[in-house]
């Protein structure tokens, strides 16, 4: 009966860890569509601040050829 006994026990952890991992699992996925967004902003605020640094140069040319 002692070995029933700790064959369930293990059984129940075991099921208590096969829980946390599958919801450790559906974190991780949740965390990589974050990080998969946060780097398709990424990419846009440096293709708008490339733009935006652009017109500086510009600016600054014009600038240069009123003095």
């Amino acid at each position: 009966m002692g070995a029933s006994s700790e064959s369930e026990v293990l059984a129940q952890e075991l099921s208590s860890i096969a829980g946390k991992v599958a919801a450790l699992e559906k974190r991780v996925k949740e965390v990589d569509a974050v990080i998969e967004r946060l780097e398709t902003a990424a990419e846009s605020t440096a293709r708008a601040l490339e733009e935006v640094s652009a017109h500086w140069d510009a600016v600054y040319r014009a600038m240069r050829r009123v003095e």
